[in-house]
């Protein structure tokens, strides 16, 4: 029987409205960093799926791994060992290279390793005092769907249907690049004034801050001044940092981490996406003095399991073969150049560029009338007519992370695509006085 193409209408039918994706395209088959709809259009994958996709789509040598667990006699063995995860343990472990990260635990979504991370700053805190639970997170961040996670995460819309609110989940300003003084000394401790009372005990009540690598909606790293200062405080007042690393993992900002940017290692590393190339993997990676605390019990159905853990050797072998770490970073100069010209072009629309490694965005600004939100989606419908998909955010910016292994032949062209639909935008909405 042939394989018959359906409409979005017919995925409505059966799924929730927040499976219909912004750009309305299908996807027949992907290669490399290339897909193709159900008319054999071809596009250039400027999404990664969303950030995922790290060593390319259908990798030979991660779709071999893969078929070889298939193959063997083994499918599933709960909590009980297998080889796969044997090899995993101690490839992740050397792959984060870090001498105080030295144990990790394995979920299957990311936000199933935030809500770990959030268990475990809280149950370390609660070791010390009965008051040490509070956890600082930041406004505008995001850490997943799950209860904990969405508290975590500063969406008032997203968590309505969470009636009994943590009341020792804070939330701090984000040093945005359009506030003043964003990037100076004192901006966090003047964030902290503004939200606790005066004498606050941190070190009695604070046990934990999440922090997301980069502010996902439009790529905006923190500055090395904010990160100084967070650091800082945090081990004054005897409090533990875990960083999510869900779209910044696995080289996708030019080195393994994103926390290797700000020269700090954190105390829980949350990875997702990139960790498993599309398999369902995540996990936190940490010490041996947090993760065996007792009553973490730290354990799921399908925790470590041998198809997750060999998509996620296969992943560190390809990163490591393909010298990916390093790919990102050079490319990622070659990126920055284009971002920055973009911006230098159309400063009338373009408020903001964004970028480290091969992860950034263009944050617009309103033009003529035009909301920031309408021209970002007009752009993006722009780019796919032009064979080039980017991630719509649904909000004033785009996003954009091709797979690392992309030519910088078509690196450039993607962005002079990019260049140009932002150039027939302003042609089409430019208006006479």
């Amino acid at each position: 029987m042939k394989f018959k193409f359906q409409t979005p209408k017919y995925f409505q039918k059966f799924e929730p409205p927040s499976m219909i994706p912004p750009i309305k395209i299908y996807w027949k088959k992907s290669k490399d960093y290339f897909i193709w709809d159900e008319k054999n259009k071809k596009y250039i994958d400027f999404t990664s799926t969303i950030f995922v996709t790290n060593i390319g789509h259908s990798n030979k040598k991660f779709k071999k791994k893969i078929i070889n667990v298939l193959n063997s006699s083994l499918s599933h063995s709960y909590v009980y060992y297998n080889k796969y995860r044997q090899e995993y343990i101690s490839k992740l472990i050397k792959f984060v290279n870090r001498k105080k990260l030295d144990k990790c635990f394995f979920a299957s979504a990311g936000t199933e390793a935030t809500e770990v991370a959030l268990k475990l700053m809280r149950l370390n805190g609660l070791k010390k005092s009965r008051f040490k639970k509070g956890i600082i997170c930041l406004k505008g961040n995001w850490h997943g769907r799950t209860m904990g996670a969405q508290q975590m995460s500063d969406s008032k819309e997203q968590s309505q249907w969470i009636t009994t609110k943590d009341k020792d989940i804070y939330h701090l300003d984000f040093p945005y690049p359009w506030i003043d003084g964003f990037d100076k000394a004192g901006f966090f401790e003047k964030s902290l004034t503004k939200r606790f009372k005066k004498n606050y005990n941190f070190k009695k009540n604070i046990s934990g801050i999440m922090i997301e690598a980069f502010q996902g909606w439009g790529s905006l790293f923190y500055p090395s001044k904010y990160i100084k200062s967070l650091v800082k405080f945090a081990k004054k007042n005897n409090i533990l940092i875990s960083i999510d690393e869900m779209q910044s993992g696995f080289s996708r900002t030019g080195k393994n981490f994103a926390f290797e940017h700000y020269n700090f290692t954190p105390d829980i590393v949350c990875c997702g996406k990139g960790m498993g190339s599309g398999m369902p993997l995540s996990g936190v990676v940490t010490s041996k003095k947090l993760i065996n605390i007792p009553n973490a019990n730290l354990q799921s159905t399908h925790s470590a399991n041998p198809l997750a853990c060999a998509a996620g050797t296969a992943t560190i072998d390809e990163i490591n073969r393909l010298k990916l770490t390093e790919r990102s970073r050079k490319l990622g100069n070659v990126f920055s150049i284009y971002l920055k010209k973009i911006k230098k072009e159309h400063l009338n629309c373009v408020g903001y560029v964004t970028n480290k490694g091969l992860i950034g965005a263009i944050i617009f600004r309103n033009y003529n009338g035009v909301t920031a939100k309408n021209i970002a989606s007009s752009v993006a419908m722009k780019c796919l007519k032009k064979g080039l998909l980017v991630v719509a955010t649904n909000r004033d910016s785009i996003k954009l992370g091709p797979p690392l292994i992309i030519s910088k032949k078509d690196l450039i062209k993607s962005m002079k695509i990019l260049n140009t639909c932002i150039e027939e935008f302003l042609s089409e909405n430019s208006k006479k006085h």
